[in-house]
């Protein structure tokens, strides 16, 4: 039997595409030999200048002016603009790509960002190649980036995003409910004392979360500040991913804090510290929200991004596998009521395993395979 080819495609270094694209990666290593992949940074490989540039826009608006992102965001005036931006990307970047292509020769091409997934849809055009296309939806909200009639099959993590793209004239034929794809090791068993003692905490007592996303964004000073006024017992665990200057807030004010602070940088091990958690207080990216429900973990959302963040905001409250605090009176108020309610947070847990499907990767990984010749 020949070797199998497959090529993942995502964006940014530090991003839930990039942590999608090696979950998967995991997944088809895990299933068995004769499999080769390869896994890219699309847009570095083609331009790494231009990504520089727009990773620094992107940041700047999101922080600087996050109304602006969320008039951006899936607009179809935007879109409509940006149309002949983004056909002028492909061409620039197209020398590169098929560079790729006739060096790897992918037997299937599997992309979780919708830049990506455009600029090797552009190619099947361009070169009128058949390579099968699959797009990964990480977010629990389609937007119209990712349509497109070259892309043979999109993985969607809900039935309701399914019925959104079936109204978007994408034929139910090429739709597959499969989840969002986590990394296999959030579906391993660990063992509880001897995880509260590799990081010193206390397992008697409730273990708050506090998450960023893998760049540590959000009001995390803030939520901190007003879970230190709770009257409860609590520990926290601080993630700051890669961000320096909330790593070094913490580092040098954690001795104020009359709570015990468990502090970390960016890390890899997110199974074992949602494996602690009570509860978490996290920004509600596509996969960090997965990996936490996959967890069976109770997840309180304060002040979403505009853009994605707000849309999959609303999906998780809908279902029930997530609550929203939009102060900081308020998150105190949900947290005390929380953690004073066994019946509450284990219904909550309830919501969370319905909704979460931790063996997408492994399901994704088995399509991938069968898509092959």
């Amino acid at each position: 039997m020949s070797e199998k080819r497959i090529l993942l495609m995502h964006i940014s270094k530090v991003s839930g595409h990039r942590q999608a694209a090696l979950a998967i990666t995991k997944a088809l290593e895990e299933l068995g030999q004769g499999i080769k992949v390869r896994n890219i940074d699309a847009f570095n490989y083609a331009n790494p200048r231009l990504e520089k540039l727009v990773n620094r826009l992107y940041m700047g608006v999101i922080k600087g002016m996050p109304r602006l992102w969320d008039y951006l965001y899936d607009n179809q005036e935007v879109y409509k603009r940006v149309e002949q931006m983004r056909t002028i990307i492909y061409r620039y970047s197209e020398k590169k790509i098929k560079e790729l292509f006739d060096n790897f020769q992918p037997d299937v091409v599997v992309c979780t960002q919708a830049f990506p997934c455009g600029m090797v849809a552009d190619y099947k055009q361009r070169y009128k190649v058949d390579i099968p296309l699959v797009g990964i939806l990480t977010d629990y909200a389609p937007h119209m980036y990712w349509l497109n009639d070259r892309v043979n099959i999109y993985v969607v993590p809900s039935l309701e995003i399914k019925q959104r793209l079936k109204e978007k004239r994408i034929p139910e034929e090429r739709l597959r409910v499969l989840g969002i794809p986590i990394d296999p090791d959030f579906q391993k068993p660990i063992n509880r004392e001897e995880n509260f003692r590799n990081f010193g905490l206390n397992a008697e007592e409730p273990v708050i979360l506090l998450m960023g996303g893998g760049q540590g964004l959000g009001p995390i000073k803030q939520i901190a500040r007003a879970l230190e006024q709770l009257s409860l017992a609590i520990q926290l665990i601080v993630v700051c991913g890669t961000n320096r200057t909330l790593y070094r807030w913490f580092r040098k004010n954690k001795a104020n804090f009359t709570k015990p602070i468990l502090l970390m940088g960016y890390t890899q091990k997110i199974p074992e510290l949602m494996e602690l958690a009570t509860l978490i207080i996290s920004k509600p990216g596509g996969l960090s929200s997965t990996e936490a429900l996959s967890k069976a973990l109770p997840l309180v959302i304060v002040k979403p991004l505009p853009g994605q963040e707000s849309q999959n905001t609303q999906v998780l409250l809908r279902n029930g596998a997530a609550l929203k605090a939009d102060n900081m009176r308020q998150l105190k108020s949900l947290i005390e009521k929380l953690l004073t309610d066994s019946a509450k947070i284990e219904q909550l847990r309830q919501k969370a395993r319905t909704f979460a499907q931790a063996d997408s990767a492994i399901k994704i990984a088995q399509l991938i395979l069968k898509m092959i010749k």
